[in-house]
């Protein structure tokens, strides 16, 4: 850019000795009377050129003689002499006796296109830049994506062993006569663990999706969670009066609503106050889960959602990154920190189509 310019300046330049030329060899043929062979050199002067636009007028600017424009019927001349002497001062002819001629003149078609060149040649190397982006961009989130399914079905098919021969050794020990308090805590702990196969063999392929009651199934999520924690943590609800059908993977979307519970009962530090709040309108339904605890600073507040970032000595960073997947890529909605103050507490939202 920086050589275009110089060179531009440069064609600039030598236009303007040009139309200087032009302007005195008009000069000199309005004089006086001149040899054949002066007259012949003047009138190749003013002839050569065929690319600078000008417009030469008389002393009251009323008569206009002009050369190299696309079509003169269609140009305004007043507005383009005005346009000419906004960019390069008129050249004023004297041809004696107090007449005078005025010269408007402006770039030629080529040099202004040189100036343009540059940001014309920016502007595709940054569309290149921008497809190779785009490219780069697709191909890391393929790789990712292979990544998330080898790792996932290889999690549901470690954990399909031992859930089966839990479930045999259940069998046997009801035929062993075994105390039926252990028998369905067991039972329980097992069908658990069928439920998390489940929910990675899931994650490893796109999961069919079910019209669901959403208002039911947010209550089932909350009914595990109060088992498992803290009876200093008050998990409460509100839920609009009428059915909110709403197409889920079930397995999967209690999975979110318990990594973000479990996030929540992380900031409250296990005491302390979770609303979960259901928000419906035609075409989304709203799950706001808001925590008092003590709040995402803003800078992290996208940060949170990917793989490997926790404030915890133990974990892995990887529950709210599951979430957003389970969220965005299977049931095209969208969850993201709608609010949150150091001290007061955090609010993420869940927005998911109802159709």
């Amino acid at each position: 850019m920086y050589y275009t310019h110089r060179l531009v300046e440069k064609l600039s330049k030598e236009e303007q000795k040009k139309i200087q030329l032009w302007a005195e060899a008009t000069k000199q043929l309005a004089q006086a009377d001149l040899n054949p062979s002066n007259m012949s050199f003047l009138l190749d002067v003013v002839q050569n050129n065929q690319t600078i636009p000008i417009i030469l007028t008389d002393s009251s600017q009323t008569k206009f003689s002009l050369r190299n424009f696309d079509s003169i019927k269609s140009i305004d001349t007043v507005y383009e002499m005005k346009s000419m002497a906004e960019h390069q001062d008129p050249i004023i002819i004297n041809l004696g006796n107090g007449d005078k001629n005025y010269l408007f003149y402006k770039d030629s078609i080529i040099l202004t296109q040189l100036r343009y060149y540059p940001y014309i040649q920016l502007g595709i190397i940054l569309l290149f830049v921008f497809v190779a982006y785009l490219a780069f961009s697709s191909s890391r989130k393929a790789e990712q994506n292979k990544v998330w399914v080898g790792l996932t079905k290889e999690t549901a098919h470690q954990l399909g062993t031992p859930t089966s021969s839990l479930l045999a050794w259940l069998e046997i020990m009801k035929e062993k006569n075994v105390s039926n308090d252990i028998i369905t805590e067991l039972a329980k702990d097992v069908h658990r663990l069928e439920k998390i196969t489940d929910r990675f063999s899931k994650i490893g392929s796109k999961p069919a999706l079910k019209d669901v009651e959403i208002k039911e199934t947010i209550l089932q999520s909350i009914e595990y969670l109060k088992s498992r924690t803290s009876e200093r943590v008050s998990i409460l609800y509100s839920f609009p009066n009428e059915s909110i059908q709403v197409p889920l993977s079930k397995s999967l979307f209690e999975w979110v609503i318990e990594n973000i519970c479990k996030n929540a009962v992380d900031a409250i530090d296990g005491k302390g106050i979770i609303n979960i709040t259901v928000i419906s309108n035609k075409k989304f339904c709203y799950i706001d889960i808001t925590d008092n605890g003590k709040g995402i600073p803003k800078s992290k507040q996208k940060t949170i959602f990917k793989p490997g970032y926790t404030t915890k000595s133990r974990g892995w960073g990887l529950g709210l990154s599951l979430s957003k997947r389970i969220i965005e890529e299977y049931h095209k909605g969208k969850i993201f920190v709608i609010n949150s103050e150091a001290g007061k507490g955090t609010t993420i939202r869940i927005a998911l189509r109802k159709e």
